[in-house]
């Protein structure tokens, strides 16, 4: 087994290296290992320019896993480096959605036997990542809501059984009440799918399935497929808005009158400002935004299994 370089967030709890130290010693009966904890793009770089060819586990939810990726992308490491993930986040939906274990001693086994998977990437016009979703319009504002609302309730309970995922079913709740609604002109592959004279709730571009903790959002997608799931949400209406966000939870939305469900290599959205959450981090307000994938741009230790739409 070859030597691995785990990073983990610096700002982590005392119960987060609790848990980490039990997937360490499962990691550590195999294989020799350094762990490193980052706190800031500089100090993940410094780290990432040593690791040589070890293998990069990441120990983190989905923004330190985010933050790896995109610190390779940048240095061009890429397509050279294997990655694996010991889910330590508070969504942790990238794991969700890709049969990833989510307790940390079995992530840590899938880590020294899983398979060595091919995932795609999506990539905005200024070269910024996501390596599981990005969503605007109410999706980004439950997300601006739902992170408020998860740093104060991370702070209840009593270790990893806390009150932090339900952060971002507050905020889409908080969203259906009070919708941004706008109007924006959504191409996929070229071809328009909705335009501003008909405004929406939400677009959502997924490489993998879930977000906010195991919601959804692109019930069908896949990280291996060349391609992204796009997900446009047209329920305005009071009972509308509530209809969907009922069968959001289950995954059935796709199946809605109001909802454009289809796959696409390009995703192209511009019209009113709007926000972006991508992959959990918020920025905006934006006019367009554009996506592309890289079909199969890292490679991720996952389980045989894995990806998988169920």
């Amino acid at each position: 087994m070859d030597p691995l370089l785990v990073i983990k967030n610096s700002g982590a709890g005392t119960a987060d290296e609790e848990t980490l130290e039990r997937g360490l010693s499962v990691l550590r009966s195999a294989t020799s290992v350094e762990v490193v904890a980052t706190g800031d793009p500089g100090e993940l770089n410094s780290v990432l320019h040593r690791a040589g060819t070890r293998r990069i586990v990441v120990a983190g939810g989905d923004g330190s896993l985010h933050a790896v990726v995109a610190a390779l992308h940048a240095r061009g490491e890429l397509g050279q480096k294997v990655l694996g993930l010991l889910p330590l986040g508070t969504g942790n939906d990238f794991a969700r959605g890709n049969a990833v274990p989510l307790e940390v001693t079995e992530a840590a086994r899938l880590v020294l036997t899983g398979v060595e998977t091919p995932v795609d990437l999506v990539v905005d016009e200024l070269g910024r990542v996501v390596v599981n979703s990005v969503h605007v319009g109410a999706g980004a504002q439950a997300s601006r809501r739902g992170a408020r609302w998860k740093e104060r309730l991370h702070r209840v309970g009593v270790g990893r059984v806390n009150l932090g995922r339900l952060g971002y079913p507050i905020g889409s709740l908080q969203a259906a009440v009070k919708p941004p609604f706008v109007r924006l002109r959504v191409e996929v592959d070229g071809e328009v799918v909705v335009d501003v004279d008909e405004p929406v709730l939400m677009v959502a571009v997924g490489n993998a399935r879930d977000v906010g903790g195991g919601t959804p959002l692109t019930p069908l997608a896949r990280v291996d497929d060349g391609k992204v799931d796009v997900m446009v949400s047209r329920a305005i209406g009071p009972l509308a808005r509530f209809g969907y966000v009922a069968q959001l939870v289950r995954g059935t939305h796709p199946t809605r009158d109001d909802v454009v469900y289809l796959r696409g290599a390009r995703v192209s959205v511009a019209g009113e400002e709007f926000w972006c959450s991508a992959d959990g981090e918020i920025d905006g307000p934006e006019r367009r935004r554009t996506w592309r994938v890289e079909p199969g741009a890292l490679r991720m230790v996952l389980p045989a299994s894995a990806p998988t739409t169920s």
